[in-house]
């Protein structure tokens, strides 16, 4: 599908790739992979044609539509399920072409409608709008009534309803809560074209992954196989590598004690000098360099508190307009309690968080708290509201005034930001760097509970591993806000979950969770769907089942006609039906590959008979509809 052949790209003053080739094979789904500012956003722009790089290195088939999410769609009037529908640009184009069509062009057109489905698109694109979050009365509103994080999901929900033949996503599940990312994942499955999909979320990988291309050192590798077994091959890679380059260093070490010993004598000399050469043309065995990931650094807190941390009874939370968010909240949390946080948004986990965290407070019931209890609160809005032209430096300053330099400067390096890193201004920080500086801070007064909403979005998968381990050596207690289902599963022992204006234990696990939220999605996407009036010209075609008619529906001629297209297309399946009747009588019992692959293509072009003369009977009586 994808074929990248001897690919430099240098930019900005560094090299990204150097002399990089790999082939994508069809209907592949591709994980790409690699440390924050590798350049996997860099590759995504050059396939897309964004950048160029020295020639024709990046080829596709000639026909092949490539798709991708670059940015949230904007704030139009159009609702959101005719943004979905338009992005369809084929069944939006012949619907439009039906207004000032010809009779005798309608009937090509109308066939080419019930070719690709044209009356299913609206229940196709609620499916996928419910999935990524959007109800039914969601779907008829307007775009300019949504934020830009939602209209990132329209525009997600567009690329996939459109099928590309190539699916560009970069970071999909960062703009989606968990149970988005769990759909996503459960869709991309199934997708039925090639798919290159950059993240870090090691389940999403896990699960959705054919291939996984490693980016790395400027070069481009394919591995088969998840993430997981990638970090095997990889692992299995640098053992032979360093078992070889050993084996080399021996050799090499040998060699030169040979010619250091007898160049000098003259019975050794053509001796000494073979080992010279033999020495000169040894190429060196490279190996992997892993770079080092620095730790999190979340201290625990020095004194136990006495249990519960924090006990609710009937308590109602919300702000001060309007009713509460939460209401009849009875839940409690020890001081060893790892709480994973599930619901989907706008369900009020972080209501629930803000309480927690005591910038709000209950209208009604109890709260019972520690007057000692420190809470740590790290959230992604923190990362949004950086001053820009702040640094790290300035940042601790501030945080420890009292501190001598030298300390400040030790604990960011503690952090991962080395003595260049703590003078640079936030603006220059990537989203990794910022993340890792903010988490860390928070932690750093040692508080008995964490609140952690939506920690890892900027994280690579080596520092999301490395806050795992953070977390399970840190003894305070945890309230986990994640769609990283990895994450979610290795922290949380206990989940809640944030529904129906209340929060409550979930009797179950990721797992059971996972199936609840897919469930929920399907009675969803069932529901009916309002759609504009060329939606319901599209029912009324051939294919559909006839409805009443109506002025400016198609002509009698022009269903003639489809009946003609209709009658045609019955009597060429059934040839082929009868002639691989034939070719199954005639074929050898002793070549049961033939007879597999024969029976497989008579199972196929019989289902494609059935479905030609249900489209048959249905255009006969559209037309004695209207004769």
């Amino acid at each position: 599908m994808l074929q990248i052949t001897n690919l430099t790209f240098n930019a900005w003053g560094r090299q990204f790739l150097d002399d990089a080739s790999v082939s994508l094979p069809p209907g592949s789904k591709v994980g790409l992979v690699g440390r924050n500012g590798i350049g996997k956003s860099t590759l995504f722009k050059i396939i897309l044609g964004e950048l160029a790089g020295n020639g024709d290195e990046v080829s596709l088939p000639k026909t092949a539509r490539i798709g991708s999410v670059d940015q949230e769609h904007p704030a139009t009037p159009v609702s959101v399920i005719e943004t979905i529908l338009e992005a369809d640009t084929e069944r939006h184009d012949l619907l439009a072409r039906l207004e000032t069509a010809e009779p005798e062009e309608m009937g090509e057109i109308w066939t080419r409608l019930i070719e690709i489905d044209a009356d299913g698109a609206p229940s196709r694109a609620a499916e996928i709008l419910a999935g990524l979050g959007f109800d039914h009365e969601n779907q008829q509103r307007p775009m300019s009534e949504f934020s830009g994080g939602w209209r990132m999901r329209v525009a997600l929900a567009a690329a996939l309803f459109a099928q590309p033949d190539m699916l560009l996503l970069d970071e999909p599940t960062n703009y989606l809560d968990l149970e988005g990312a769990l759909w996503l994942e459960a869709r991309l499955k199934k997708y039925p074209a090639t798919a290159l999909i950059i993240s870090h979320d090691r389940e999403m990988l896990n699960e959705v992954c054919t291939h996984i291309l490693h980016l790395s050192n400027r070069k481009l590798e394919i591995y088969t196989g998840n993430y997981d077994q990638f970090e095997q091959a990889r692992a299995e890679k640098a053992r032979l590598q360093l078992s070889a380059k050993a084996k080399q260093d021996a050799e090499r070490a040998h060699l030169q004690a040979f010619v250091d010993r007898f160049k000098a004598k003259a019975s050794k000399a053509a001796q000494a000098q073979s080992r010279m050469k033999r020495l000169a043309k040894m190429q060196p065995v490279s190996t992997t360099i892993e770079e080092r990931v620095a730790p999190f650094t979340l201290p625990s807190p020095p004194r136990p508190l006495a249990p519960p941390l924090i006990r609710l009874e009937r308590a109602n939370v919300g702000y001060e307009t309007g009713r509460p968010i939460l209401r009849n909240l009875n839940l409690r949390m020890d001081l060893d309690d790892r709480i994973g946080l599930l619901g989907v948004n706008g369900a009020g986990k972080s209501t629930f968080a803000k309480m927690i965290a005591g910038a709000l407070n209950v209208s009604d019931g109890e709260l019972h708290r520690d007057r000692k209890m420190r809470v740590g609160w790290f959230h992604q809005h923190q990362i949004e509201a950086m001053d820009p032209t702040d640094t790290p430096l300035e940042i601790i300053r501030r945080a420890m005034p009292d501190a001598p330099e030298s300390a400040r400067r030790s604990k960011l390096a503690q952090f991962g930001l080395n003595y260049e890193k703590q003078e640079t201004t936030v603006a220059s920080l990537s989203g990794g760097e910022r993340a890792r500086l903010l988490l860390n801070m928070v932690a750093m007064d040692a508080p008995h509970v964490l609140i952690l909403d939506e920690p890892t979005n900027h994280l690579d998968i080596d520092s999301r591993r490395a806050l795992l381990d953070a977390l399970n050596d840190y003894s305070g207690a945890v309230i986990l806000i994640t769609h990283d289902r990895s994450l979610m599963e290795m922290v949380a022992d206990r989940l809640w979950l944030a529904a129906d204006g209340t929060v409550k234990p979930f009797d179950g696990d990721m797992d059971d969770y996972a199936k609840f939220v897919l469930d929920r999605a399907k009675q969803a996407a069932v529901k009916p769907t309002q759609v504009k009036k060329e939606e319901t010209a599209v029912a009324s075609a051939p294919a559909a089942k006839p409805q009443q008619k109506q002025k400016g529906g198609p002509s009698p001629s022009t269903l003639r006609h489809a009946v003609k297209k209709a009658e045609e297309r019955v009597a060429a399946l059934t040839a082929e039906v009868a002639r691989i009747d034939d070719d199954l009588a005639n074929a050898a019992v002793s070549n049961p590959r033939a007879l597999e692959g024969l029976t497989r293509a008579r199972a196929k072009t019989q289902s494609d008979l059935d479905a030609a003369e249900a489209a048959w009977m249905a255009a006969e009586e559209a037309l004695a509809e209207v004769a």
